[in-house]
């Protein structure tokens, strides 16, 4: 398919690096294309981001059928552009798809239309480290009927945002709050799809989060409520002794492009690394014990994300002494400098915009 490009007549400028937050600033193009059973994925455009013009009636509103993937490109310091693992993206994005009852894409087409956008959106990428283009695909359900099926129709839509820093405080510890009365997901459901029901579940138990000075939502799992699955924005690990321990994918855990990244570099490493079960008792006896080294989040934005302090029910677990640790800090290093071309990519995640 050929795509169709119309030009912004108007083209913004960027806001200084230093001005950005996240998710606030969109870029002057977007990808549109549409489905259709008759037609398949067709009209794939470059156009003006723009409000959409959508019935009331569209199934969205109403049922929830709506799927999306987090990304980045990233201009690195040779000022070439570069992505980092978005084909796991995409081949992620189609399982949520599948999931989700909505018809798969081509992912070859996909990147290459989504590579046509950020080279036409050069000029939006921050230079200065930390900061990126945020990359948002997007599919809706937009038949407009009344009734509880999968859509015969959807847009699929990339938009692109300049963003800096996620948490405004930069790299420092953050305060996790563990969920005892609300669950994000259970197996059997959707909770290792990209969906935008599982961010409306976990909501209400991010507000409360919030209003105790907590940043994010420690879920446990929803039949037992005492094993940790993941973080509202993040996949979750634990350094106790020598061992760096991560919940096992169960069907209920969003698979981080991050996290495989983290448990590829730990076996390179030399690093122990378990995919396994662990409760929020072992947690705090660990802690007891003092075989808690150090706690961080994993994920596209935020990266590596250190957590300084923990608390469930009445008890509050405080973890290291207020900066971020050593193995957070050394994935993160890793990380990043392979993201913005400071270090040698011989994992072969990234790929450049030529």
């Amino acid at each position: 398919m050929e795509i169709r490009v119309t030009q912004a007549k108007t083209n913004r400028t960027r806001p200084k690096d230093s001005d950005l937050g996240f998710g606030q600033v969109f870029t002057d193009h977007m990808f549109v294309m549409d489905y259709s059973v008759d037609m398949g994925w067709h009209d794939p455009q470059i156009v003006p981001y723009a409000d959409f013009s959508i019935p009331p009636s569209a199934m969205v509103f109403h049922y929830g059928q709506a799927i999306f993937e987090g990304l980045k490109a990233y201009k690195r310091q040779d000022k070439k552009i570069c992505l980092f693992r978005a084909r796991d993206n995409f081949e992620r994005m189609n399982r949520s798809a599948k999931g989700m009852c909505i018809p798969q894409f081509d992912i070859d087409f996909v990147m290459d239309a989504m590579k046509q956008l950020i080279r036409l959106e050069e000029k939006w990428i921050p230079e200065t480290i930390g900061t990126s283009l945020y990359i948002r695909p997007t599919i809706i359900a937009t038949d407009p009927f009344l009734g509880v099926r999968a859509s015969f129709t959807y847009k699929f839509f990339i938009i692109l945002s300049s963003v800096g820093a996620y948490y405004a405080g930069g790299l420092n510890p953050v305060k996790i709050w563990v969920s005892k009365d609300h669950v994000r997901a259970v197996k059997g459901g959707v909770g290792e799809f990209k969906t935008a029901g599982n961010y409306a579940a976990s909501l209400i138990a991010s507000e409360k989060a919030k209003k105790e000075g907590y940043a994010q939502v420690l879920w446990l799992d929803g039949i037992e409520r005492k094993y940790i699955e993941e973080v509202g924005a993040m996949n979750i690990f634990f350094l106790m002794d020598d061992e760096l321990v991560t919940p096992n994918l169960t069907g209920s855990i969003l698979p981080g492009i991050t996290r495989y990244s983290i448990i590829s570099l730990a076996k390179k490493w030399g690093v122990t690394i378990s995919e396994r079960k662990i409760s929020i008792d072992e947690v705090f006896k660990a802690h007891e014990d003092g075989k808690l080294k150090e706690v961080f989040g994993s994920g596209t934005a935020a990266v590596v994300s250190p957590v300084g302090e923990i608390r469930y029910g009445d008890k509050v677990l405080s973890i290291g002494d207020g900066t971020p640790g050593e193995t957070a800090m050394k994935f993160y290093t890793a990380l990043t400098d392979i993201q913005y071309g400071k270090a040698e990519d011989k994992e072969n995640w990234i790929e450049i915009i030529d």
